[in-house]
């Protein structure tokens, strides 16, 4: 296998759609794009917001029916990025074209290695990955969980094609759907909570672009402050809390409501239906 350290092999990613697509723009971003890249959707238009990507070849799948046989083949490292249900079939479809050595790395949400196993063979190496959408703008944080046939080397490469878009968390499997309700789905209440102080923002008076402005821009703002701080979020929180004072006020209502509970509620949600996607249901 290609030296990670210095670049990537040729890689394939079958359903680059919103998961496959921010790694692969990540990827281009990044620059690592020289070994070669086939990325696979089901139309022509998904296709062709992908196929101007330096080192990208883009393949839509109602006009080249064979694409993700023929990406697998030219590959080393293949990240299956399609929808879960899909994945049984896609795999049946994959795995007599597989390139010895190749690794396979799922991005399928609740899709166990077993399943992966099963349809490409016990001595396949696979990992099950969780990256998450900020890996778009190369600030992404990925769970990866290695397979039983996985060498060292295998988690290496993967490891550094995941590196270019973020961090990387190594992980047992059994902890990756527990990963996926904090990193993979955490944007999500990230961004509905700015929508919240938006909305609070425009009931204060301001108009809806001050608003946004100023929901988004603070949340930025405390972001950045923490990536660069040494000190914990509550240590930075008690910073900004003066005694007595207005912040105290609004922090009190907010704990109030028991946001330990309501995030704690919401993660435990994901981890169900991860639970039940693993099941198939």
């Amino acid at each position: 296998m290609t030296d990670a350290t210095t670049s990537l092999p040729p890689i394939a990613i079958l359903g680059a759609g919103s998961m496959g697509g921010a790694i692969l723009r990540g990827l281009v971003a990044a620059g690592l794009t020289d070994g070669g890249v086939i990325a696979t959707n089901r139309s022509i238009a998904k296709a062709a917001e992908l196929a101007e990507l330096e080192g990208v070849t883009s393949v839509a799948l109602e006009a080249h029916p064979a694409g993700n046989t023929d990406a697998v083949a030219a590959s080393d490292i293949v990240l299956v990025g399609v929808k879960p249900a899909m994945v049984p079939d896609l795999l049946a479809e994959i795995a007599p074209h597989l390139r010895p050595g190749a690794i396979v790395v799922s991005l399928a949400a609740g899709v166990t290695l077993d399943t992966f196993g099963r349809h490409l063979g016990d001595d396949v190496a696979t990992l099950r990955s969780m990256p998450n959408t900020p890996s778009l703008v190369g600030k992404g944080v990925t769970g990866l969980a290695a397979g039983p046939a996985a060498s060292a080397d295998d988690v290496a490469v993967v490891r550094a094609l995941f590196e270019t878009v973020g961090a990387v968390l190594e992980v047992p499997e059994s902890q990756i759907d527990a990963l996926s309700t904090i990193s993979g789905s955490g944007p999500a209440y990230v961004f509905l909570l700015i929508e919240e102080f938006t909305r609070a923002a425009v009931r204060m008076g301001f108009d809806d672009e001050q608003a946004r402005l100023l929901a988004q821009q603070t949340f930025i703002g405390a972001t950045t402050l923490l990536d660069s701080a040494d000190v914990d979020p509550a240590e930075l929180r008690r910073r900004v809390t003066s005694p007595k004072g207005t912040t105290e006020r609004a922090v009190a209502v907010l704990q109030s409501a028991h946001l330990d509970d309501v995030f704690t509620a919401g993660a435990e949600a994901a981890l169900a239906r991860a639970k039940e996607l693993a099941a198939g249901s």
